[in-house]
């Protein structure tokens, strides 16, 4: 008798794998599934279908209702991936996608929600477990009846009652929910009364009951068919002294084997534990690499410690060769978004642990890192020995990876067994976050000082375009008070401050001064300009600031511009020379940083300066990116 085997790919698998679909008011809090996708309808935008925090939701909020707040749907609707993750001690509302969510000062549950793509190998339920008998499916009148219970046959519908357990009632209760009340109950000594989230069960009797009245969930009460006396201990929000978003790009290749992979987690659990994860703090996420490289979490799926070790103990070995290139290239392309919960405040930092030595280049994949803003660290773990050094794909792997070759984002280690060692040493690196020098990009590291040629030869329509290249500079950086500052000094035969770099701090203020800054009329004396420059704008810049002074003028200096060009440039001030009309080509290359030929611009009239944005732009980044990495 002959035997048939039909073997099927997952992809295809899932294509036969029905998504439940759910309604609009359906809340995280009624689905037992703790990470399920469903699809939502249309129409979910809609105010009647509450939702409580940014980012990370109670519960007790509309599933569909946050997606869109998130981002992540818009009104037509779509499939979601939902992922419970622990109480937070509070929620802030917000304003996003136009939708409004509401605060709340804690809740049991929370979830996020991330784009409706299955993960290789993960299967997630076809049909949803309910924490009721209510089909949620069905539609229902709960949004314009906030807070109303269905109505017990013969007897008149009752409004929800937020309850409170005396002392009596704590210790048996403490780990079910409430019972609902009888319908007829009239008695205020029989009745259950309001209580205030979180308290603790053992408290409840040394407290005054709470008179009955209305309660709003907003103010720190909620509906009793959700309260469980069962308190929730407050939640770390962070070490504010971290504050960084954290990648691991772990090791998952057939060559560490089970032992080891298991010391890996048992590390990465470790380095969490030390951290003090939290909202206010750092935010860690991991991504695990074989042939190809995968998210096992985001920033935002796990907001503690303990939720994050819990979640460390759950990854499974992926297999395969140790692709660590391709594994950085995913990571500066993917993880580090805003639907991934990079907040963007934040240093984005990636930790890379190898096995002894990648199979593929890392070069390329960690350049652009690196001008991506991504800090690069790399731990290697008993490395190529001499005679094994013949089978490294790219020499020197390491040096080439790092943000910076200083030993600062590198720490090799001779033994898996010792790996535990180095939790402290890397959890102070990380964290210094005045060293990590690849959060500089060429966007928003500088002092910038324009110094612009006020003379009469300019005139009044000609300055005004002038002031427009200037302000169209200007908005191609990141501006605040700790990423790049903007200056300004107009001159004549005369100098005047337009305004210094600490005057305003963040990019509208800039234009709006830009703008304001009036047509003076007179002589051309550059070269008194520069060290005007010098002393008013650039003394007052800061140690770890680039700075750059980028000169427009029109003719020839009525005085010597070599001097005051020298003095600049051996005060490490970057200057770039942009002549118009009559401007005097060899006084240009004599002010500009050498090669003058990426740092000094001719343009042939006023009206065609915006067209030499881009490449003053892209010479003052390739400058900054061709730095040496030391």
């Amino acid at each position: 008798m002959g035997i048939v085997v039909l073997t099927m790919k997952a992809s295809v698998i899932e294509m036969f794998l029905a998504v439940p679909q759910i309604n609009c008011d359906v809340k995280a809090g009624k689905i037992i599934n703790p990470e399920f996708v469903v699809k939502c309808p249309a129409g979910c935008q809609d105010p009647k279908y509450h939702v409580y925090g940014t980012d990370i939701y109670a519960s007790y909020s509309s599933v569909c209702g946050a997606a869109i707040h998130s981002g992540v749907l818009d009104n037509s609707g779509g499939k979601i991936l939902v992922r419970k993750v622990a109480g937070q001690s509070g929620y802030k509302g917000s304003y996003s996608n136009g939708v409004q969510s509401l605060s709340l000062p804690r809740w049991r549950e929370s979830f996020i929600v991330s784009e409706g793509k299955s993960q290789k190998g993960v299967t997630y339920p076809s049909a949803l477990t309910y924490s009721s008998s209510k089909s949620p499916a069905a539609k229902t009148d709960e949004a314009t009846k906030a807070y109303q219970k269905p109505p017990v046959p013969g007897t008149t519908a009752q409004p929800v009652t937020l309850t409170q357990v005396t002392g009596a009632t704590a210790t048996g209760a403490a780990h079910a929910s409430l019972p609902k009340p009888s319908p007829s109950a009239g008695s205020t000594s029989s009745s259950l009364r309001p209580q205030p989230v979180g308290l603790r069960s053992r408290e409840l009797g040394e407290m005054d009951l709470w008179k009955p009245g209305s309660v709003l969930l907003d103010a720190g009460f909620v509906p009793k068919e959700e309260l469980s006396t069962q308190a929730l201990e407050p939640l770390s929000q962070g070490d504010p002294n971290c504050k960084i978003d954290l990648s691991f790009v772990i090791d998952g290749s057939s060559s560490i084997g089970k032992r080891r992979f298991r010391i890996q987690k048992q590390f990465l659990a470790d380095v969490a534990q030390a951290l003090d994860i939290g909202p206010a703090g750092p935010l860690m996420g991991i991504v695990q690499y074989g042939d190809n490289p995968s998210a096992q979490f985001n920033l935002r799926t796990h907001m503690n410690s303990r939720d994050l070790r819990t979640a460390i103990e759950k990854i499974t070995q992926r297999g395969g060769l140790s692709n660590a290139g391709r594994a950085i290239s995913f990571v500066t392309k993917n993880f580090f978004s805003k639907a991934n919960g990079n907040r963007g405040s934040a240093p984005n930092v990636a930790v890379v642990i190898v096995d002894g030595w990648p199979t593929d280049k890392v070069e390329e994949a960690s350049r652009f890192a690196r001008e991506s803003g991504i800090n690069i660290f790399f731990i290697t773990i008993e490395g190529a020995t001499e005679n094994e050094k013949q089978y490294v794909v790219e020499p020197n792997f390491s040096h080439k990876a790092v943000c910076r070759t200083n030993g600062f984002y590198s720490l090799n280690v001779q033994s898996w067994f010792s790996l535990h060692k180095t939790v402290q040493a890397l959890v102070k690196r990380v964290c210094d976050t005045d060293r990590l020098a690849c959060s500089k990009t060429c966007l928003n590291s500088a002092d910038i000082g324009f110094v612009i040629d006020g003379s009469s030869s300019v005139g009044t329509g000609n300055f005004r375009t002038v002031l427009q290249f200037v302000a169209n500079l200007s908005k191609e950086f990141e501006i605040s008070d700790i990423d790049t500052r903007i200056g300004a000094v107009q001159y004549t035969y005369e100098q005047r401050l337009e305004f210094g770099f600490d005057d305003y701090n963040t990019k509208s203020d800039i234009l709006n001064a830009i703008k304001r800054v009036g047509y003076w009329s007179g002589g051309t004396s550059t070269g008194a300009a520069i060290n005007y420059a010098l002393e008013q704008l650039f003394k007052k810049s800061k140690p770890n600031k680039r700075k750059l002074m980028i000169l427009i003028t029109d003719g020839r200096s009525y005085d010597d511009v070599r001097i005051p060009a020298m003095v600049a440039h051996h005060k490490g001030v970057i200057t770039y020379a942009i002549g118009v009309a009559w401007a005097a080509q060899d006084e240009l290359e004599v002010i500009a940083t050498h090669p003058a030929k990426d740092h000094s611009f001719f343009v042939d009239e006023f009206d065609n300066l915006y067209k030499f944005v881009p490449k003053v732009i892209q010479n003052i980044c390739t400058e900054f990116n061709s730095q040496p990495r030391n």
